[in-house]
């Protein structure tokens, strides 16, 4: 557990960035304690699910924000079967519209991890991402996965930078969770993204499709390490990923075969198993 003046000396600089009141910061600082920053770690206790008033860096009163809470969420809003399909990395323009073809033919929501330069340099698919029933998660600036070891400040400017890049593009539109590259999250870079409205989102199957191990053995990942967890990793960006397109117009029917459904991570629930 870390002294509480590291919490008290970061306040006011974190609190005013993401437009809400000190006391309102300190209540979401402090929810969930301190969780692990794996990736793979428990989620955290819920925070109240009551709006906050951002600012819009002018002073000027903007969209409410809905408190999340810090807690790492891997968990489906369906429960059950449902799994969550997570897609990190891009947009892309070649493998992006592929990657929303093969869900829309199957029926199925996912939720897009933007890298926020690229979206910046591809609104309109961002804007496809959205008119198709999917989600929007922060992927940061960069995708730093030492950003862990990096200032406070640092993680700040990569988490809320990107999120602002990503509204834009979307046309205004809401990013709901944020994911930290390669999970490099940390207890105040959850509380920042959380302050913003933006749940900290891990997973339970990563396929290592970024290493282009070949369609059939991400398949093959997908099927054995399920029973990790509903969250499944995939990437739209980053390289080729031909293998990940391959892959996923098989996973999905299988899901189907299987009796699974598809959800979306919680955001404002505590995860649960």
């Amino acid at each position: 557990m870390r002294r509480m003046g590291k919490y008290t000396a970061h306040v006011a600089v974190l609190a005013s960035a993401v437009g809400i009141s000190l006391a309102a910061w300190g209540a979401t600082a402090l929810v969930g304690g301190e969780e692990g920053a794996a990736a793979a770690g428990a989620g955290g206790a819920g925070a109240p699910k009551v709006p906050a008033q951002q600012a819009d860096g002018k002073g000027r009163p903007a969209k409410p924000v809905t408190r999340v809470p810090v807690g790492i969420a891997h968990a489906a809003e369906a429960g059950g079967r449902a799994v969550n399909i997570t897609i990190d990395d891009g947009p892309d323009p070649r493998w992006t519209p592929q990657m929303l073809d093969i869900l829309k033919e199957n029926g199925v929501k996912a939720v897009f991890c933007m890298i926020g330069p690229q979206a910046k340099q591809h609104p309109d698919l961002v804007k496809r991402v959205v008119a198709e029933g999917h989600r929007l998660c922060d992927h940061t600036m960069t995708h730093d996965t030492a950003m862990d070891r990096k200032p406070v400040a640092y993680q700040k400017q990569q988490i809320l930078d990107a999120r602002k890049m990503i509204e834009e593009a979307a046309g205004g539109v809401e990013v709901q969770y944020y994911r930290a590259p390669g999970g490099a999250f940390t207890p105040d870079s959850r509380k920042i993204a959380a302050a913003a409205g933006m749940r900290p989102l891990g997973w339970n199957v990563d396929t290592k499709d970024f290493e282009r191990p070949g369609a059939a053995a991400i398949v093959a990942t997908v099927k054995g390490e399920l029973s990790n967890g509903p969250t499944i990793l995939f990437h739209d960006g980053g390289g080729d990923r031909s293998q990940t397109v391959t892959a996923l117009r098989q996973v999905l029917p299988w899901l189907k075969q299987q009796g699974h459904t598809f959800s979306f991570p919680v955001r404002t629930a505590p995860d649960t198993p």
